[in-house]
């Protein structure tokens, strides 16, 4: 299961008012939780909790490489690295979005000033084939199963789309991006689901700090076999939450056991 990689220094802009703001999908909009403990991420859909489909990925992905990682290069430095990629990467989103909404935005910051020529190539090279947006940082949910936020839902090449743009410190081999796809799998199923839409494609937008530009591409049956996967995880986070609600029930009550036989005593 491939898709299809792009890669390049440049392509001629494309005019910003030639992409079409369309109405076709009224999209609703949840409220996002994060638990100030964990991080973990949680969407309130009419009073349903849903998990992300960040978290559910997160809580099931295999972390031998992050930790070896982590290991090789320190805890501390691994932690900046991280936290500047994730600053840079918010940054680059709101350039972005800015961009597709005609709001206005800023970042005078080193990351800020790092960041807009990132969006820029993104721009540039990678929205040149949108021919219509739907919206823009969609927040996307599945009924009862899981929700999160889409970078763009838009026509483009003739094809309904999930976009999601990612920053990168260096250039992705396809093999270490499969989470990414799954994501775009995850948001495809979830606004099919809700919407009644028939997306046929995700693209994925990725730009280093010197401007590399990358883009993958899933479509059709590669789109429904990410699908297929995703919900494998979906299953797994699901079985990893219930042992560990089990675990926690199990331990509460040993613990009130201990503490009734002490009052008795």
């Amino acid at each position: 299961m491939t898709g299809t990689c792009i890669m390049g220094k440049m392509r001629e802009d494309r005019d910003k008012n030639s992409m079409k703001k369309s109405k076709k999908y009224s999209y609703i909009s949840g409220r996002q939780i994060t638990d100030s403990k964990t991080g973990t991420r949680f969407y309130d859909f009419k009073g349903i909790k849903l998990p992300s489909v960040t978290t559910i990925l997160a809580k099931t992905k295999n972390q031998e490489y992050l930790t070896a990682w982590k290991k090789k290069v320190g805890h501390e430095k691994a932690e900046s690295i991280k936290n500047i990629s994730s600053q840079r990467g918010t940054s680059m989103h709101k350039f972005l979005e800015s961009h597709i909404t005609d709001i206005g935005y800023d970042d005078l910051t080193p990351i800020g000033r790092e960041a807009r020529p990132m969006a820029q190539k993104i721009i540039e090279v990678g929205l040149t084939p949108v021919e219509e947006v739907y919206g823009s940082e969609v927040m996307l949910h599945y009924p009862g199963l899981y929700a999160g936020s889409t970078d763009l839902v838009c026509l483009h090449n003739g094809m309904e789309t999930i976009v999601d743009y990612k920053q990168a410190n260096r250039p992705k081999r396809e093999e270490w991006i499969e989470d990414y796809y799954l994501q775009i799998a995850a948001y495809a199923m979830a606004h099919d689901a809700y919407y009644g839409s028939t997306i046929r494609q995700g693209v994925i937008m990725i730009c280093t700090p010197d401007l590399y530009y990358q883009e993958f591409r899933i479509t059709d049956q590669g789109l429904r076999s990410y699908k297929h996967l995703f919900l494998k995880r979906l299953d797994q986070y699901n079985e990893l939450i219930r042992d560990e609600k089990e675990q926690a029930q199990v331990d509460t009550a040993v613990l009130l056991e201990e503490f009734s036989k002490d009052k008795v005593s």
